[in-house]
């Protein structure tokens, strides 16, 4: 259940199951490898085995941070309009 704090991309791992389900909704978990499927993100919980990884993007250069920038854009926009209107 650890959660993974940043993007990467595995270089090593001994049957690693990831829960995506925070980001793509799937409820499954993900078998990642060397061969298929390396890439591991930001946000998403180890639910087997064990790996290393080459940190790629943290914060808001992450998946995760990139998706809470645009809901945060989306929300300030909303938020502007109706300050415009009142």
């Amino acid at each position: 259940g650890d959660l993974l704090p940043a993007d990467g991309v595995l270089i090593q791992g001994n049957d690693l199951k990831i829960d995506e389900s925070a980001l793509t909704g799937e409820s499954d978990h993900v078998r990642k490898s060397l061969d298929k499927d390396p890439l591991l993100l930001s946000g998403t919980h180890v639910m087997e085995g064990s790996g290393r990884m080459v940190v790629t993007a943290v914060g808001v250069n992450s998946q995760s941070g990139i998706i809470f920038t645009l809901l945060g854009a989306a929300g300030d926009d909303e938020d502007d309009s109706r300050d415009r209107k009142g």
